[in-house]
């Protein structure tokens, strides 16, 4: 998109290892970029990519951006950005603006806050990304949107400038869903893919030929062919995806199907153990460190 196509100014608050990268593209796509977080740190970092505003308050961000996009832990950190005391969004949004949850939130809050922000003449959609920083680095992020179609159609194309698939779920809170659905799978797909990694090693197998197998067979999953080697075997351990987050995420997944009274045979067993995880190796691990706990006999149920 080039600078006189870029009708509107864009608010990104949140600039971490999925942040930098996804509001880097949007501001080499000629969109104004006005950027904002809590750490010195990460202005400093998106404050060198060419065009790029670094705001002084979100209030700042809500006055000179029509379309406003939030990175962020979780829930509670969205809701303290839109409506906390002091400096916050919400009340300086002007009518007609839009606000694009990507963080990992709950659909749950996401479905009550979205109410509330029309109330005041502004839109919620929710887009959660999939990918890692890999692919937000390169722009063919996953992005799953809910909500209203119509508003989702007036941001597609900044969306095109951070991911290839975009995939419209439904009823606002769909997207939150889906990206915790989407993880839950992932979890139990890496949780898989160590033990049996762990098993044929101790079994006398080298680790390469055991992800060759698995790549070339049924078990053949997004942990196969893009974990095993390049972050577990190589011992590197550094995806940019935190082991707290993925729990966060299982956890809102398990969450909605009880709210749903839908049963999960796996979920909780899935639950405790990245719980366990966390609570061994810290939530601040990458979360492909989960071998870890393999390495170490966790969770073998053997004495």
């Amino acid at each position: 998109m080039s600078a006189a196509e870029a009708k509107y100014a864009v608010g990104f608050v949140g600039i971490g290892k999925m942040g930098l990268p996804m509001a880097t593209r949007i501001a080499v796509h000629g969109y104004p970029l006005h950027a904002y977080d809590a750490s010195a740190a990460a202005l400093k970092a998106i404050g060198a990519v060419s065009g790029v505003k670094l705001a002084a308050s979100l209030a700042d961000i809500a006055r000179a951006c029509q379309v406003v996009i939030l990175m962020l832990p979780d829930s509670k950190v969205v809701q303290k950005v839109l409506y906390g005391e002091g400096d916050a969004l919400a009340a300086q949004l002007q009518p007609g603006a839009i606000v694009i949850d990507m963080s990992s939130s709950n659909p749950s809050v996401t479905r009550e806050l979205g109410p509330r922000l029309k109330q005041a003449g502004v839109d919620l959609i929710d887009a959660p990304v999939s990918g890692g920083v890999k692919r937000a680095v390169d722009g063919s992020l996953a992005i799953m949107a809910g909500g209203d179609a119509a508003v989702i159609a007036k941001v597609k194309p900044l969306f095109l400038t951070m991911g290839r698939s975009i995939i419209e779920t439904g009823m606002l809170g769909s997207g939150h869903a889906m990206k915790a659905l989407n993880n839950y799978v992932s979890a139990a797909g890496l949780l898989a893919a160590c033990e049996a990694l762990k098993v044929g090693a101790d079994f006398g197998i080298a680790p390469d030929k055991i992800v060759a197998v698995l790549n070339a067979s049924t078990g053949k999953n997004n942990s196969t062919e893009n974990k095993l080697m390049q972050f577990i075997v190589s011992g590197q351990f550094n995806s940019g995806f935190s082991l707290g987050l993925m729990k966060k995420d299982i956890n809102i997944a398990t969450d909605l199907a009880h709210s749903l009274g839908s049963g999960t045979l796996l979920g909780e067993v899935l639950l405790k153990s990245w719980a366990d995880a966390e609570a061994k190796l810290s939530g601040a691990a990458d979360h492909t460190e989960i071998y870890r706990m393999l390495e170490h006999g966790a969770g073998s149920g053997r004495k």
